[in-house]
Protein backbone atom coordinates (compact mmCIF):
# COMPACT_ATOMS: atom_id res chain seq x y z
CA UNK A 1 0.00 0.00 0.00
CA UNK A 2 1.17 3.34 -0.73
CA UNK A 3 2.28 5.82 2.20
CA UNK A 4 1.71 9.62 3.22
CA UNK A 5 4.66 10.50 0.78
CA UNK A 6 4.11 8.67 -1.98
CA UNK A 7 2.68 10.37 -4.73
CA UNK A 8 -1.06 10.83 -5.47
CA UNK A 9 -3.27 11.84 -9.05
CA UNK A 10 -6.41 12.60 -9.59
CA UNK A 11 -7.52 13.20 -12.86
CA UNK A 12 -4.78 15.40 -14.27
CA UNK A 13 -3.41 16.83 -10.95
CA UNK A 14 -0.66 14.71 -9.38
CA UNK A 15 0.24 15.48 -6.28
CA UNK A 16 4.06 14.52 -4.35
CA UNK A 17 2.60 13.43 -1.51
CA UNK A 18 -0.85 12.93 0.47
CA UNK A 19 -0.85 15.91 2.94
CA UNK A 20 -2.98 18.34 2.03
CA UNK A 21 -3.51 21.36 4.45
CA UNK A 22 -6.99 21.95 5.46
CA UNK A 23 -8.94 25.17 4.75
CA UNK A 24 -9.19 26.95 7.58
CA UNK A 25 -10.76 30.99 7.83
CA UNK A 26 -8.16 33.36 8.60
CA UNK A 27 -10.97 36.30 9.25
CA UNK A 28 -7.68 38.44 7.83
CA UNK A 29 -9.15 40.31 4.72
CA UNK A 30 -8.34 43.93 5.53
CA UNK A 31 -10.23 46.04 2.82
CA UNK A 32 -13.64 43.71 3.38
CA UNK A 33 -13.08 43.57 -0.34
CA UNK A 34 -13.08 39.24 -0.24
CA UNK A 35 -9.27 39.81 -1.58
CA UNK A 36 -6.21 37.78 0.54
CA UNK A 37 -3.69 40.18 1.59
CA UNK A 38 0.18 39.97 2.21
CA UNK A 39 -1.21 37.72 5.45
CA UNK A 40 -2.43 34.86 2.99
CA UNK A 41 0.63 35.32 0.85
CA UNK A 42 2.75 34.11 3.61
CA UNK A 43 0.62 31.95 4.69
CA UNK A 44 -0.18 29.93 2.48
CA UNK A 45 2.97 30.44 0.89
CA UNK A 46 5.07 29.42 3.37
CA UNK A 47 3.10 25.86 4.26
CA UNK A 48 4.07 25.54 0.38
CA UNK A 49 7.62 25.75 1.07
CA UNK A 50 7.08 23.29 4.35
CA UNK A 51 6.40 20.76 1.67
CA UNK A 52 2.33 20.27 1.63
CA UNK A 53 0.93 18.30 -1.12
CA UNK A 54 -1.95 20.40 -1.94
CA UNK A 55 -3.13 23.35 -0.22
CA UNK A 56 -6.62 23.75 -0.12
CA UNK A 57 -7.76 27.75 0.22
CA UNK A 58 -9.92 28.65 3.06
CA UNK A 59 -13.82 28.98 2.66
CA UNK A 60 -14.30 31.33 -0.46
CA UNK A 61 -17.12 33.02 -1.03
CA UNK A 62 -19.53 33.48 -4.04
CA UNK A 63 -21.27 36.34 -2.87
CA UNK A 64 -20.78 39.13 -0.55
CA UNK A 65 -23.28 38.20 2.01
CA UNK A 66 -22.20 34.34 1.86
CA UNK A 67 -19.11 35.10 4.03
CA UNK A 68 -19.75 34.37 7.98
CA UNK A 69 -17.45 37.65 8.53
CA UNK A 70 -16.87 40.74 6.23
CA UNK A 71 -13.15 39.65 7.03
CA UNK A 72 -13.65 36.20 4.76
CA UNK A 73 -12.15 36.06 1.28
CA UNK A 74 -14.19 35.78 -1.98
CA UNK A 75 -14.63 35.40 -5.38
CA UNK A 76 -17.94 37.08 -6.74
CA UNK A 77 -15.81 39.12 -9.26
CA UNK A 78 -12.91 39.55 -11.60
CA UNK A 79 -11.18 41.72 -9.71
CA UNK A 80 -10.62 39.39 -7.08
CA UNK A 81 -8.87 36.73 -9.19
CA UNK A 82 -4.94 38.48 -9.11
CA UNK A 83 -4.61 38.42 -5.89
CA UNK A 84 -5.72 34.58 -5.58
CA UNK A 85 -3.47 33.96 -8.29
CA UNK A 86 -0.37 35.51 -6.79
CA UNK A 87 -0.68 33.54 -3.93
CA UNK A 88 -1.27 30.26 -6.24
CA UNK A 89 1.74 31.12 -8.35
CA UNK A 90 4.01 31.28 -5.74
CA UNK A 91 2.64 27.75 -3.84
CA UNK A 92 3.54 26.43 -7.39
CA UNK A 93 7.01 27.64 -7.40
CA UNK A 94 7.84 25.20 -4.02
CA UNK A 95 6.12 22.15 -5.86
CA UNK A 96 2.91 22.50 -4.15
CA UNK A 97 -0.71 22.12 -6.17
CA UNK A 98 -3.45 24.70 -5.07
CA UNK A 99 -7.14 23.91 -4.15
CA UNK A 100 -10.06 26.92 -3.66
CA UNK A 101 -12.60 25.81 -1.67
CA UNK A 102 -15.65 27.56 -2.56
CA UNK A 103 -18.86 28.26 -0.60
CA UNK A 104 -21.61 30.31 1.11
CA UNK A 105 -22.37 30.99 5.09
CA UNK A 106 -26.10 31.16 4.19
CA UNK A 107 -27.69 31.09 7.54
CA UNK A 108 -24.29 31.35 9.55
CA UNK A 109 -23.62 34.96 7.72
CA UNK A 110 -22.62 36.41 11.35
CA UNK A 111 -21.66 39.98 10.38
CA UNK A 112 -24.85 42.87 10.36
CA UNK A 113 -23.84 43.72 7.58
CA UNK A 114 -24.33 40.89 6.14
CA UNK A 115 -28.01 39.98 5.11
CA UNK A 116 -28.36 35.75 5.76
CA UNK A 117 -29.78 33.43 3.36
CA UNK A 118 -31.43 30.10 3.46
CA UNK A 119 -33.72 27.03 2.15
CA UNK A 120 -36.28 28.01 4.85
CA UNK A 121 -36.86 31.15 7.68
CA UNK A 122 -34.92 29.36 10.39
CA UNK A 123 -32.44 30.83 12.19
CA UNK A 124 -28.76 28.78 13.35
CA UNK A 125 -29.15 29.33 16.66
CA UNK A 126 -30.82 32.54 19.42
CA UNK A 127 -29.21 35.70 18.54
CA UNK A 128 -28.56 34.57 14.93
CA UNK A 129 -31.00 36.82 12.39
CA UNK A 130 -34.11 34.66 10.79
CA UNK A 131 -32.39 33.79 7.27
CA UNK A 132 -34.27 35.26 4.13
CA UNK A 133 -36.02 31.87 2.59
CA UNK A 134 -34.85 31.89 -1.58
CA UNK A 135 -37.30 32.09 -4.13
CA UNK A 136 -36.64 29.11 -6.89
CA UNK A 137 -35.37 31.79 -8.93
CA UNK A 138 -32.79 32.73 -6.46
CA UNK A 139 -32.26 28.82 -5.80
CA UNK A 140 -31.06 28.87 -9.45
CA UNK A 141 -29.13 32.28 -9.18
CA UNK A 142 -26.91 31.05 -6.30
CA UNK A 143 -26.29 27.46 -8.44
CA UNK A 144 -25.20 29.92 -11.29
CA UNK A 145 -23.21 32.11 -8.28
CA UNK A 146 -21.16 28.93 -7.61
CA UNK A 147 -20.11 28.12 -11.34
CA UNK A 148 -19.04 31.55 -11.89
CA UNK A 149 -17.09 31.35 -8.66
CA UNK A 150 -15.49 28.06 -9.82
CA UNK A 151 -14.56 29.36 -13.08
CA UNK A 152 -12.42 32.37 -11.21
CA UNK A 153 -10.63 30.09 -9.83
CA UNK A 154 -9.40 28.26 -12.94
CA UNK A 155 -8.43 31.84 -13.99
CA UNK A 156 -6.88 32.08 -11.11
CA UNK A 157 -4.37 29.10 -11.79
CA UNK A 158 -5.91 26.87 -9.04
CA UNK A 159 -5.43 23.71 -9.90
CA UNK A 160 -8.61 21.79 -8.26
CA UNK A 161 -12.21 23.09 -6.60
CA UNK A 162 -13.79 21.97 -3.41
CA UNK A 163 -17.05 22.67 -3.17
CA UNK A 164 -18.04 23.09 1.00
CA UNK A 165 -21.10 21.14 1.96
CA UNK A 166 -19.94 20.39 5.70
CA UNK A 167 -20.20 22.24 8.85
CA UNK A 168 -23.94 23.77 8.39
CA UNK A 169 -23.06 26.36 5.39
CA UNK A 170 -25.70 26.92 2.76
CA UNK A 171 -25.09 23.31 0.70
CA UNK A 172 -25.47 21.58 3.88
CA UNK A 173 -28.63 23.56 5.03
CA UNK A 174 -30.01 22.03 1.81
CA UNK A 175 -29.05 18.83 2.42
CA UNK A 176 -30.04 18.75 6.12
CA UNK A 177 -33.94 18.27 6.80
CA UNK A 178 -33.03 20.35 10.57
CA UNK A 179 -32.72 23.38 8.23
CA UNK A 180 -34.40 22.32 5.29
CA UNK A 181 -37.99 22.16 5.59
CA UNK A 182 -39.24 23.03 1.95
CA UNK A 183 -42.21 21.62 0.02
CA UNK A 184 -41.06 22.27 -3.36
CA UNK A 185 -38.49 20.52 -5.70
CA UNK A 186 -35.52 22.38 -3.50
CA UNK A 187 -37.31 20.29 -0.38
CA UNK A 188 -35.14 17.27 -2.09
CA UNK A 189 -31.98 17.24 -0.02
CA UNK A 190 -29.81 16.38 -2.56
CA UNK A 191 -31.24 18.91 -5.30
CA UNK A 192 -29.66 21.61 -4.81
CA UNK A 193 -26.55 20.10 -4.48
CA UNK A 194 -26.70 18.19 -7.69
CA UNK A 195 -27.61 21.31 -9.51
CA UNK A 196 -24.16 23.05 -8.15
CA UNK A 197 -22.12 19.89 -8.88
CA UNK A 198 -23.61 20.14 -12.56
CA UNK A 199 -22.93 23.59 -13.16
CA UNK A 200 -19.39 23.49 -11.90
CA UNK A 201 -18.63 20.66 -13.93
CA UNK A 202 -19.38 22.12 -16.50
CA UNK A 203 -17.52 25.22 -16.37
CA UNK A 204 -14.03 23.53 -15.28
CA UNK A 205 -11.58 21.83 -17.55
CA UNK A 206 -12.57 18.23 -18.07
CA UNK A 207 -8.72 17.44 -16.90
CA UNK A 208 -9.01 19.62 -12.76
CA UNK A 209 -10.42 17.17 -10.32
CA UNK A 210 -14.03 18.27 -8.63
CA UNK A 211 -13.38 17.55 -4.97
CA UNK A 212 -16.79 18.26 -2.03
CA UNK A 213 -16.41 18.47 1.70
CA UNK A 214 -18.93 16.61 3.30
CA UNK A 215 -20.17 16.15 6.83
CA UNK A 216 -20.64 12.52 6.98
CA UNK A 217 -22.99 12.68 10.02
CA UNK A 218 -25.02 15.06 11.84
CA UNK A 219 -24.74 15.35 15.94
CA UNK A 220 -28.74 16.53 16.71
CA UNK A 221 -31.24 14.44 16.56
CA UNK A 222 -33.33 14.60 13.63
CA UNK A 223 -30.12 14.60 11.56
CA UNK A 224 -29.12 12.06 8.42
CA UNK A 225 -26.88 9.10 9.28
CA UNK A 226 -23.54 7.86 7.31
CA UNK A 227 -25.76 5.52 5.31
CA UNK A 228 -27.56 8.21 4.10
CA UNK A 229 -23.97 10.27 3.22
CA UNK A 230 -23.07 6.81 1.39
CA UNK A 231 -25.85 7.01 -1.16
CA UNK A 232 -25.06 10.72 -1.56
CA UNK A 233 -21.77 10.21 -2.14
CA UNK A 234 -22.32 7.11 -4.54
CA UNK A 235 -25.30 9.80 -6.22
CA UNK A 236 -22.54 12.93 -6.13
CA UNK A 237 -19.65 10.84 -7.74
CA UNK A 238 -21.72 10.13 -10.46
CA UNK A 239 -22.50 13.94 -11.52
CA UNK A 240 -18.67 14.57 -11.33
CA UNK A 241 -17.02 14.76 -7.78
CA UNK A 242 -13.80 12.95 -8.19
CA UNK A 243 -13.24 12.72 -4.09
CA UNK A 244 -14.67 13.33 -1.07
CA UNK A 245 -13.38 15.45 1.76
CA UNK A 246 -15.04 14.01 4.89
CA UNK A 247 -15.68 15.93 7.75
CA UNK A 248 -18.92 15.69 10.65
CA UNK A 249 -21.44 18.00 12.54
CA UNK A 250 -21.86 21.86 11.79
CA UNK A 251 -25.32 21.91 11.76
CA UNK A 252 -26.83 22.62 14.72
CA UNK A 253 -25.43 25.27 17.81
CA UNK A 254 -25.36 22.44 20.68
CA UNK A 255 -24.49 19.28 18.80
CA UNK A 256 -22.08 16.70 20.06
CA UNK A 257 -20.36 14.04 18.44
CA UNK A 258 -20.59 10.49 19.94
CA UNK A 259 -16.96 9.94 20.43
CA UNK A 260 -14.40 12.07 21.72
CA UNK A 261 -13.01 15.14 19.34
CA UNK A 262 -9.66 15.19 20.89
CA UNK A 263 -9.03 11.05 19.72
CA UNK A 264 -6.54 10.61 16.95
CA UNK A 265 -8.38 10.03 13.34
CA UNK A 266 -12.05 10.12 15.56
CA UNK A 267 -13.18 11.14 12.03
CA UNK A 268 -11.88 8.40 9.60
CA UNK A 269 -14.04 5.78 10.21
CA UNK A 270 -16.51 7.99 8.14
CA UNK A 271 -13.81 9.11 5.48
CA UNK A 272 -12.93 4.99 5.19
CA UNK A 273 -16.67 3.65 4.83
CA UNK A 274 -17.08 6.19 1.57
CA UNK A 275 -13.78 4.80 -0.09
CA UNK A 276 -15.03 1.34 0.62
CA UNK A 277 -18.81 1.59 -0.52
CA UNK A 278 -18.26 4.27 -3.23
CA UNK A 279 -14.84 3.45 -4.39
CA UNK A 280 -13.89 6.92 -4.44
CA UNK A 281 -10.80 8.54 -3.35
CA UNK A 282 -11.26 10.65 0.28
CA UNK A 283 -9.41 12.38 2.34
CA UNK A 284 -9.93 11.89 5.84
CA UNK A 285 -9.65 15.07 8.84
CA UNK A 286 -9.45 15.16 12.72
CA UNK A 287 -6.59 15.18 14.37
CA UNK A 288 -3.68 13.74 12.54
CA UNK A 289 -1.60 15.44 13.13
CA UNK A 290 0.76 12.42 15.02
CA UNK A 291 2.90 10.95 11.58
CA UNK A 292 2.42 7.44 12.27
CA UNK A 293 -1.42 8.02 12.98
CA UNK A 294 -1.38 10.17 9.61
CA UNK A 295 1.18 7.49 8.02
CA UNK A 296 -1.28 4.04 9.13
CA UNK A 297 -4.70 6.10 7.66
CA UNK A 298 -2.86 5.67 3.81
CA UNK A 299 -1.53 2.48 4.65
CA UNK A 300 -4.46 0.52 5.66
CA UNK A 301 -5.99 2.19 2.76
CA UNK A 302 -8.97 4.37 4.80
CA UNK A 303 -8.04 7.28 2.99
CA UNK A 304 -5.65 8.60 0.30
CA UNK A 305 -4.98 11.76 1.69
CA UNK A 306 -4.77 12.94 5.26
CA UNK A 307 -5.82 16.91 5.46
CA UNK A 308 -4.51 18.43 8.62
CA UNK A 309 -5.40 21.79 10.40
CA UNK A 310 -4.39 23.14 13.62
CA UNK A 311 -0.77 21.45 13.40
CA UNK A 312 -0.11 22.99 9.92
CA UNK A 313 -1.50 26.50 12.16
CA UNK A 314 1.05 25.35 14.65
CA UNK A 315 4.05 24.75 12.36
CA UNK A 316 4.18 25.38 8.80
CA UNK A 317 6.76 22.69 8.21
CA UNK A 318 4.46 19.94 9.18
CA UNK A 319 4.92 18.09 5.78
CA UNK A 320 8.28 18.06 6.72
CA UNK A 321 9.12 17.40 9.94
CA UNK A 322 6.64 14.05 9.33
CA UNK A 323 8.29 12.90 6.81
CA UNK A 324 11.57 12.91 8.41
CA UNK A 325 10.06 11.59 11.57
CA UNK A 326 9.19 8.67 9.24
CA UNK A 327 12.41 8.08 8.01
CA UNK A 328 12.01 10.31 4.99
CA UNK A 329 13.77 12.90 2.95
CA UNK A 330 13.28 16.46 4.02
CA UNK A 331 11.45 18.07 2.52
CA UNK A 332 12.63 21.73 2.64
CA UNK A 333 14.69 23.55 0.15
CA UNK A 334 17.93 24.08 -0.15
CA UNK A 335 18.78 27.10 2.16
CA UNK A 336 17.14 25.34 4.66
CA UNK A 337 19.06 22.50 4.22
CA UNK A 338 21.88 23.95 6.80
CA UNK A 339 19.51 23.40 9.71
CA UNK A 340 19.21 19.55 9.08
CA UNK A 341 23.23 18.59 8.86
CA UNK A 342 25.72 17.92 11.85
Amino acid sequence: MPGLFDPFSLREMTLKNRVMMSPMCQYSVEAKDGKPTEWHDVHYVSRAVGGTGLIMMEMTNVHPDGRITDRDLGLWSDDQIPAFRRIIDACHQYGAKVGIQIAHAGRKAESECLKPVAPSPVPFKEGFRVPHELSRGEVQEMVELFALGAERAVKAGADTVELHGAHGYLIHQFISRISNRRSDEYGDPNRFAEEVIRAVRERIPDEMPLMMRLSAVEYAEGGYTLVETVERCRRFHALGVDAFDLSSGGEAPSSRPPVRVASPGYQVPYAAAVREAVDVPVVAVGHLEEPKVAEMVIQNGHADLVAIGRAMLKNPYWASDAALSLGKENLLPHPYQRAFHS
